[in-house]
């Protein structure tokens, strides 16, 4: 068993202002992302200049945090919320979900793309590759806040997190979140992406990759308490939200190398 780092999850103080770092996280994974779209600008069109970039990031960086705390809220805890609707703002203490903030991002990306002349798809597969810089950010600060752990093992990496009153070795299932949707849907996605290929393909491959890394992180991650499992007993709302991605993400990629071969 490997002993939990105890991180303090406020990174520092400025007087009464606590700076957390799941907040710094999402600084740093737009950051990251930013930087990483900035060195394949020119390639996706010559004519944007930087500030054009800055107002994309913005407009996609809107959809996240919106998205995804709106998104926690609907499909998770609607019921707490409800109750007590200042919890929304209070962010530091986590609850955002990755599907509410993609559809954050899409509603962004679709205004953004409108308002100057480009096809929608054409931005999402510009953009897809840059996200798993911000998943993975954003899963490392799930692990510094001890939470979204994974079910009780034995296996030899297993964690007691601090946050768990039952106090039971458990898989570190936000790393394993990190190594899959940080740094492997990476890899995929910008491999794959640094040769053309068909408009909705990127994106299609980014649906799939995802959806299937967070399915099988699921089968070990502990459900919210509130929610449980949904049917048969395994099926959790990560995995019911996964299955239209997959199922999505596999149509684009079909249609557009049909569209593709239909072209040439």
């Amino acid at each position: 068993m490997l002993a939990y780092p105890q991180i303090d999850p406020v990174a520092f103080s400025l007087g009464p202002l606590q700076v957390h770092w799941y907040g710094l996280m999402y600084l740093i994974g737009i950051g990251g992302a930013w930087w990483l779209a900035s060195l394949r600008l020119h390639r996706f069109d010559p004519g944007w200049s930087r500030d054009k970039l800055s107002d994309l990031v913005f407009w996609v960086a809107l959809g996240v945090i919106v998205g995804g705390r709106l998104g926690y809220v609907l499909f998770y805890d609607l019921a707490a919320y409800i109750n007590d609707p200042s919890l929304i703002l209070q962010v530091w203490r986590g609850g955002m979900s990755f599907h509410g903030g993609l559809i954050g991002v899409l509603l962004c990306t679709w205004i953004f793309a409108r308002r100057n002349g480009k096809g929608f798809f054409e931005l999402m597969d510009f953009i897809a590759p840059f996200v798993p810089i911000g998943l993975g950010a954003g899963r490392i600060g799930n692990f510094i806040n001890a939470e979204l752990w994974g079910k009780a093992t034995d296996v030899p990496w297993a964690m007691v997190f601090p946050t768990d009153p039952a106090q039971l070795p458990r898989h570190p299932s936000q790393l394993y979140q990190f190594a899959l949707e940080g740094v492997a849907l990476f890899l995929i996605l910008w491999i794959y992406s640094r040769k053309p290929r068909p408009t909705m393909a990127v994106s299609g491959l980014f649906g799939i990759c995802y959806g299937v890394f967070r399915f099988i992180v699921e089968f070990v991650r502990v459900p919210d308490a509130q929610l449980g499992y949904l049917a048969f007993g395994w099926l959790t709302m990560g995995q019911l939200l996964c299955l239209p991605m997959i199922l999505g993400g596999a149509g684009m990629m079909y249609w557009a190398y049909r569209r593709d071969a239909r072209l040439a």
